[in-house]
């Protein structure tokens, strides 16, 4: 299952003003020393997208400027003064009671892209390593993640983050249409490991959708740090280390599953 993006005003390109759109970015990337991959997973764009427009292949689209913008935080369209603040409607720094009502500032410590691992589903004895990008939603006033870099992209998620105080766990939630799909993760460790259990739906014979649960296990990357994504099986050398790492998700009692006798 995946979750729709949220509506734009208008994805038609503006061309005459692309190039300069691009420097803008470029500067932008630059002077804060990320990557464009970070950027577009921010952004919720493809990094083919960022890529072509940057080098001038494709025009900017509006939508894509605002995505951008938003992600960034600084105006970067014709018409504003470059690098000033953007604008956002219904932006604010405490998050909804519903979600915990956790200030912006008292969370920043948690932004970043996570190499994210759980059990292959299909693949009895291997691993499933994607991307996980959490970041502020300004206009949503709440910590937001997305997924990415999920070898069947189809199926990526994203959505809000819960940080409530009373249990002391950051909760990741998707909610489609009434339909849910739900991480919950212990508090960092001192090493920036996020351990817990993900509840989702698998799919079954056909159609049919089975709810599934597994360990989960999240580790923040460095700015620019690249991991291999994917499937994950013994055969390869980055399998030990990753099954070592989802390992202390029930190893170290961060999630528990019961079954009977």
């Amino acid at each position: 299952m995946t979750t729709p993006q949220t509506d734009l005003p208008d994805s038609a390109p503006i061309a005459p003003e692309s190039a300069e759109a691009a420097r803008l970015v470029r500067e932008e990337i630059a002077r804060r020393r990320m990557s464009r991959q970070a950027l577009a997973d921010m952004a919720r764009i493809s990094l083919s997208t960022l890529e072509k427009a940057l080098a001038g292949k494709r025009p900017f689209t509006l939508a894509t400027l605002l995505r951008i913008e938003e992600a960034l935080g600084v105006n970067l369209r014709p018409g504003t003064i470059p690098g000033t603040p953007a604008p956002l409607p219904g932006a604010g720094d405490v998050a909804p009671e519903a979600l915990g009502a956790y200030a912006r500032s008292a969370v920043a410590w948690l932004e970043g892209r996570y190499l994210t691992l759980r059990p292959s589903f299909g693949t009895p004895g291997s691993l499933f390593a994607y991307l996980t990008t959490i970041r502020w939603d300004s206009a949503k006033a709440c910590l937001a993640f997305a997924e990415s870099g999920r070898s069947d992209a189809r199926f990526e998620q994203a959505g809000q983050v819960s940080m409530p105080n009373l249990s002391g766990h950051i909760y990741l939630v998707t909610n489609e249409q009434g339909q849910y799909r739900l991480a919950i993760l212990s508090r960092p460790t001192i090493d920036g490991g996020l351990f817990g259990i993900l509840t989702t739906l698998e799919v079954g014979k056909g159609s049919q959708l089975v709810p599934a649960a597994a360990p989960l296990a999240l580790r923040k990357l460095a700015e620019g740090e690249d991991v291999a994504l994917g499937l994950v099986t013994p055969e390869m050398p980055h399998f030990a280390p990753y099954r070592e790492m989802l390992g202390r998700a029930t190893d170290d009692d961060y999630a528990r599953v019961h079954m009977p006798g």
